[in-house]
């Protein structure tokens, strides 16, 4: 994968790190590869950290699997906050390796209260967690791994990519993360990027949003009735309802972003997300608002 240059102006600047994944993600965008990588992204990525720009608000680390790094990755974020004093740092990890303690903890410490890791949650049955994931144990990890980072005082973004199966079980999902997990900084629901391994199994995994806004509805709201910070990732405004609006944000990256022609006219232009322009498909009932 070719790294991008950082850019100020930019809303996704990454670190892309490794290529490699100890999940296989049914859904994944970016299909994990069985390549030996880490030490030349860690190379490349010491440079552009040096190189940008010291008042760059956010940088991301993601890959693959970004805690497959070892300690190279506590040696990244230790860099970022050596030469970005101020730069937010925002980890994406299935935060099955923060299952050991240690690890946890020497990670978090190293952000130095400039730490956000968004670690996704595919269900709250172990089993359907485990098929998403595409690997046996993930959901027993994730879950410990999350408790060892809330125990460091870690900021945890919690992430739902939605899927044909888990949409039955959002409110569940929703009520479980009220009691159990409810030192989440905030709630994701995500609308799936159709490319990769989302685009090739599309049959098993694919569904419209216009499918399950009722099961969406229900989440959101209730989480947000118990004062839970929730969000919607993804999804064009003229596919919701108008009270869960408020709950949308502009979250594809400006790189990936883009509008069709009927969007021309539409009012909510300005603050809609627009779609993936890596998906193969649009989706279902796009309408000018």
């Amino acid at each position: 994968m070719k790294q991008r240059d950082i850019d100020i102006k930019s809303n996704d600047n990454t670190l892309f790190v490794t290529e490699q994944c100890n999940n296989r993600c049914i859904m994944c965008c970016q299909p994990p590869k069985r390549t030996n990588d880490i030490d030349l992204y860690f190379l490349q990525n010491i440079e552009r950290v040096k190189n940008a720009p010291k008042d760059l608000p956010v940088i991301g680390i993601t890959g693959g699997e970004p805690t497959l790094l070892g300690d190279k990755l506590i040696d990244l974020i230790h860099l970022i906050r050596q030469e970005l004093p101020n730069t937010d740092i925002h980890i994406l990890s299935n935060g099955r390796n923060f299952k050991d303690f240690n690890y946890a903890k020497r990670v978090v410490d190293a952000g130095e209260g400039k730490l956000i890791l968004g670690i996704p949650f595919h269900s709250d049955y172990e089993g359907d967690h485990d098929i998403i994931a595409g690997a046996k144990g993930a959901y027993n990890e994730t879950i410990l791994g999350l408790y060892n980072l809330a125990m460091q005082g870690a900021c945890v973004e919690l992430r739902i990519v939605m899927n044909s199966l888990n949409y039955n079980r959002f409110l569940a999902m929703a009520e479980y993360i009220h009691k159990n997990l409810s030192f989440v900084a905030w709630t994701a629901f995500m609308g799936m990027e159709r490319t990769g391994f989302a685009d090739k199994r599309s049959d098993k995994i694919w569904i419209e949003p216009c499918e399950y806004i009722p099961q969406l509805n229900d989440a959101v709201h209730f989480l947000n009735d118990w004062h839970h910070e929730v969000a919607i990732y993804n999804i064009p405004l003229c596919l919701l309802p108008k009270d869960l609006h408020g709950f949308a944000k502009k979250s594809i990256s400006d790189w990936k972003n883009y509008y069709p022609e009927l969007c021309d006219g539409c009012s909510m232009k300005d603050d809609c997300c627009g779609l993936f322009a890596t998906s193969s498909k649009e989706y279902i009932g796009l309408n000018c608002i």
